[in-house]
């Protein structure tokens, strides 16, 4: 029999699949493509999502009153308001005001009054924040408001103490002055305050639609966003149609943008009138194969490079893209993520959690057996940085030269053991496997093997559960999982949003998916909070950094560099994971689809 070649093969598979790559749509719409790396998101309600793909989703159809910057994604700007808020009292009490004209959209029907549109008003801000505190939503991102706003704390106990919940019920920080202006007032100056209010968790949502919808208005979406739902196929597809009645929200100016990107030509749109296409599809792709060989075919606009491929689309000496590829008009394009990559242990859970001299030494022993270069080298062409505490290079508590004297970092073999019979299971005798949960797409059933091989060393098996991204997530804020895996990437750039991940209160289903308790930590979060950023907060974060490498809470950390791979047929493309409603000002030139 005779053996075709790979690469004869490859070429087949890309030929079949390019030959029916998506043209223009036949009724002239211009459709755009796009990959979501996971069997996606798991809501379609901002109040309930928590999860980069709920993001991603969630923001095509929703807004919130401030965003980042396409152009410079470390700032904030306007979205659904005139101008940024204004404070004359030192960062207390916050002025808002609306952007008038801005209507909300439903495509299901006229549930406004005989009509399928609303102008939104203050009273919409006020109900959508009011449903974070509902406990009918689990209080998954209560995390974000807790201890911030004058009396809504006292709100949320008295509403779900209650037999119903009360929205129409006062806040004492939530001050009307009219239809389009309004004030909030914090208990104290936060820092993170209007940060919070770019995250898609707080994105505005009309009170009819989610009151006529009821727990179906997750599958009937309704905002004033870009776009609008079309069709939703749980762990399949998304597609989105554009929003009709959208407001005047415009690509960023040739000025806002760097000379590199200039030269990248991502000014050539400024100024124009936003979103340039007709249609949004998204196909979630559990493993990577499917979304590199999609990509390859020209079927989607751009794709993350997944380690496996990396040396077909670079050069692993120069970092340059090959040849063949520049040639077809792909364009690389790369980021320096704020991330946390971590093994995390429930510190709740029996067998691996506690704080006890015991229960320490056994998650020490685990870290110090763990080689994190080794994954590094494996998984990602050592292109990640190795570092020690949750606080991803770039932001202050970063350790120098990402290392801290605090740390159990591997792999040391003679400690890690000497730690296992400080636990009581010398050798691993008497140690019960541990249930072990990693999402079970990309390469992290092989990560998950190379976690089994270090750990048996000293004696720890893993019993691996390899399950849906959205799966692994429900089973974190449930607390099933004892250990699991997954990545973090800060909602905006300060070691303070790392740190409230281990900040006791936000305990799981919220941020704090460890459960990590500890008095004095939280004593110390409380007051970096309302702290400005200088030596005497960058000295805290590191010692709430110290002190939670003591008690390894997690096995860590890692931080991505995020290459991606952009198709000739995507205009205005440059990835960035900083936020998520980008994709309005992408733009495709069908012209140069590969048939």
């Amino acid at each position: 029999m005779r053996r075709w070649s790979m690469v004869w093969v490859l070429g087949v598979v890309l030929g079949l699949l390019a030959s029916i790559a998506p043209a223009q749509d036949s009724s002239g719409l211009k459709v755009l493509q796009l990959p979501i790396r996971t069997d996606g998101p798991k809501s379609l309600d901002p109040v309930q999502g928590s999860t980069t793909y709920d993001n991603m989703s969630c923001a095509q159809i929703y807004e919130t009153l401030l965003i980042n910057k396409y152009s410079d994604p470390f700032r904030y700007e306007p979205l659904l308001l005139e101008e940024i808020p204004t404070s004359d009292d030192g960062g207390t009490t916050w002025h808002f005001r609306l952007k008038k004209g801005v209507q909300f959209y439903s495509p299901y029907g006229e549930i406004f009054d005989g009509s399928r549109t609303r102008e939104l008003v203050t009273d919409d801000v006020f109900y959508s924040l009011k449903r974070i505190a509902d406990k009918k939503y689990q209080l998954k991102n209560w995390w974000l408001l807790k201890d911030t706003i004058l009396g809504f704390d006292e709100f949320m106990e008295e509403q779900n103490a209650a037999e119903s919940f009360d929205y129409d019920a006062p806040v004492e920080g939530f001050r009307k002055i009219n239809d389009h202006e309004f004030e909030i007032v914090l208990k104290k100056p936060v820092t993170r305050f209007l940060w919070i209010l770019t995250m898609f968790q707080t994105s505005v949502v009309p009170r009819e639609a989610v009151e006529a919808f009821g727990d179906e208005f997750s599958f009937k979406p309704v905002g004033t966003g870009p776009f609008v739902l079309d069709e939703w196929i749980p762990k399949k597809s998304l597609t989105l149609n554009r929003n009709p009645v959208y407001h005047d929200v415009r690509y960023p100016a040739r000025e806002e943008w760097s000379r590199e990107d200039r030269r990248a030509r991502m000014h050539r749109a400024a100024g124009k009138r936003v979103p340039f296409v007709d249609r949004i599809e998204f196909t979630m792709f559990v493993e990577d194969n499917p979304m590199w060989l999609q990509f390859r075919a020209g079927n989607i606009a751009y794709t993350e490079v997944p380690d496996e491929y990396f040396a077909e689309a670079f050069d692993k000496r120069t970092g340059q893209l090959r040849e063949e590829m520049a040639e077809q008009g792909i364009r690389a394009h790369a980021n320096k993520l704020l991330d946390f990559i971590f093994r995390g242990f429930n510190m709740d859970d029996p067998l691996v959690g506690g704080y006890s001299p015991e229960k320490k030494a056994l998650r020490q022993a685990m870290s110090l057996a763990t080689d994190l270069d080794e994954f590094n080298r494996t998984f990602y062409s050592g292109k990640n940085v190795v570092y020690d505490g949750p606080i991803p290079p770039g932001l202050d508590g970063y350790p120098e030269d990402g290392r801290s004297p605090a740390a159990y970092r591997g792999p040391n073999l003679e400690l890690a053991r000497q730690k296992m019979i400080e636990a009581g299971y010398p050798g691993g005798e008497g140690l019960p496997p541990i249930k072990y949960y990693s999402n079970r797409g990309g390469n992290s059933p092989e990560q998950a093997e190379l976690m089994q091989r270090q750990l048996s060393r000293i004696g720890v098996q893993l019993d691996v559960q390899l399950v849906d991204f959205s799966t692994l997530i429900e089973f974190v804020n449930k607390k099933k999982a004892p250990m699991f895996s997954f990545a973090w990437s800060s909602d905006y750039p300060d070691a303070e949003n790392n740190l409230a991940l281990f900040y006791g209160p936000n305990e799981s289903p919220g941020s704090n998916h460890f459960n990590y308790k500890r008095s004095d930590y939280d004593a110390m979060y409380e007051k970096v909070v309302t702290m400005l950023p200088g030596p005497e907060r960058t000295a805290m974060y590191e010692q709430m950094r110290d002190m939670i490498l003591e008690d390894v809470p997690f096995i860590g950390s890692m931080a991505r560099e995020r290459h991606y791979l952009i198709n000739p047929w995507v205009l205005n493309c440059r990835p960035t994971e900083r936020y998520w409603a980008w994709f309005k000002f992408l733009d495709v030139d069908d012209s140069k689809r590969r048939r």
